[in-house]
Order: C-alpha cells, then structure tokens, then sequence
C-alpha cells in the first residue's frame, strides 16, 4: 500500500501564551498543499523503516511513532515502512508530521477500516502537534498547541503559491527561544477574514522577527517575493520556507540568494 504525504504552510502564526506543560498555545490557519513525500507500507517478516531521497537525520522517524500508537489498538502483523523524502525537514512544512498522519492512514485502511477519522486525529495529536491537521487536511484553523482544529472556509482558489527553501534547518527549540508570547492583540481568524490585500500589513508569523534576525537571507527572500508581485509572503510554520500567494502564475524569479529549491503550485 502506498501513499503521498502532504506538506502545509501557515496562514499566520500568533504565539499567545506559554503553558503550564511546557508547550505553547497558539493560533493558526494550516494550509494543505500538494508538494508530497511518498510512504509505502507492505507486510514483512520483520519490521523494517527504510528511506530514500532526502538525507534524514537522527535514528527515529515519526513514522515508526505512528506504528506504536496504532499498535496500541490493533494487533497486526511485522510491516515495512519504505519513506521517500521529497519535503525538506526543518522548513516549516510539516513534513515529518504529515509522513506519520499518513503512516496511521496506511494501517487504518489496511487493517481497521472501520474507524473514522476523528480516532486517527486522537492518535495522531499525541505523537506532534501538527499531526492531527493532516488526518483530514485541507484547510484548518489551529488553536491549543496547534491540535484543536476546526474548518476554515476562505476563496484562495485559483490563486498560485511559491515555495522557497534556501536548506536552511531551523528547529522548533530554536524558532521558540526568540518568541515573546503575546496574547493581547486582534484574532487571527479577524485578520484572515478581511481581504487577502490587508494580509501584507496585518496578518504576521511571530516566528519571523526573532528567525530572520539569525538568518537576514530569509527576510531577503521575501522581500523578492513582494518585489515580483506576491499578494502575500510570509515564512511558514518555524521556518525556514517562505511563500508567496499571487494572483496569476508567477514567472520564475531571479533570487537575491541561492535557493535550495522552489515549488509553483495551484491551488
């Protein structure tokens, strides 16, 4: 059996509070974007997690998390996980995330097709905090720690995204250590409700001020986007993939820094 995970970016990110177990809240709007990873699942003697394409580092996979939690509820038999990595890790593009909501999916289907989403997204939460958007993607506004979803209903379609990746890795432990929480300003479910126009003045990623300053080529990318007609760039997530939304396809851009890769997509 296989599968494509998808990647996402984030409409905004507003970091409102730190908690009492560590994590933060927030608020967000995810966006699911069709730039994929490939997971593949078949029956083996025994387990086995393989990877192709992009390098990963560390010896754990969110993938093999995902097994453990589905083997909580469902006895079955030893599978081999074959990941091909296209979705750059430490980008902001959820990538690691996506591979393990799509990893339960593949055990869902094969073995307990009867359970419905809403079990995956319990599962799915308990393993990272973007996991959960992926059981059902599309587009969600986020709250909590990123795993309270709920539909969010805005007209982008037909409108073009430009995703730009220098292969810069930025952690999440990092991104956070230059965050002021701030839970005092307008929702961000206001902002992304007035016209996509007002979005380059109001709707901000608070990840991007403490981000760029450790890495101004970041902020030289979106400047370009700006510069070459976007309605609206931002980083996504923690960094470090910028995009921009424009309302025709864009031409290919002459970049002010070398670019790992860059991804036109229609949505």
């Amino acid at each position: 059996m296989i599968n494509f995970p998808t990647c996402k970016i984030n409409l905004g990110l507003h970091i409102l509070k730190r908690r009492e177990d560590g994590y933060h809240d927030v608020e967000t709007a995810m966006l699911e974007l069709p730039f994929h990873d490939i997971l593949e699942m078949v029956e083996s003697e025994e387990a086995a997690f393989t990877t192709s394409g992009l390098e990963i580092p560390g010896s754990g996979n969110l993938v093999l998390d995902a097994e453990a939690e589905f083997r909580k509820i469902k006895v079955f038999p030893p599978v081999t996980f074959h990941l091909h990595k296209l979705i750059p890790m430490g980008g902001g593009l959820g990538g690691g995330s996506s591979d393990a909501a799509f990893a339960l999916k593949l055990m869902r289907d094969r073995y307990l097709p009867e359970i419905p989403n809403e079990v995956l997204k319990a599962m799915a939460a308990k393993i990272g905090s973007d996991c959960a958007f992926f059981i059902d993607g599309g587009l969600q506004f986020a709250t909590g720690r990123g795993e309270v979803l709920s539909p969010l209903h805005l007209d982008l379609k037909g409108k073009f995204v430009v995703l730009v990746n220098l292969g810069i890795h930025v952690s999440t432990q990092e991104a956070y250590e230059g965050v002021v929480p701030n839970n005092d300003r307008p929702s961000l479910k206001e902002i992304l409700n007035k016209p996509i126009e007002n979005w380059k003045e109001e709707l901000v990623n608070d990840f991007e001020q403490s981000v760029f300053q450790k890495y101004p080529q970041l902020a030289e990318i979106k400047k370009d986007l700006y510069e070459h007609g976007a309605i609206y760039a931002a980083m996504t997530g923690s960094g470090s993939t910028l995009f921009g939304i424009f309302e025709k396809e864009a031409q290919p851009i002459s970049w002010s820094r070398p670019v790992g890769y860059e991804t036109y997509l229609k949505l």
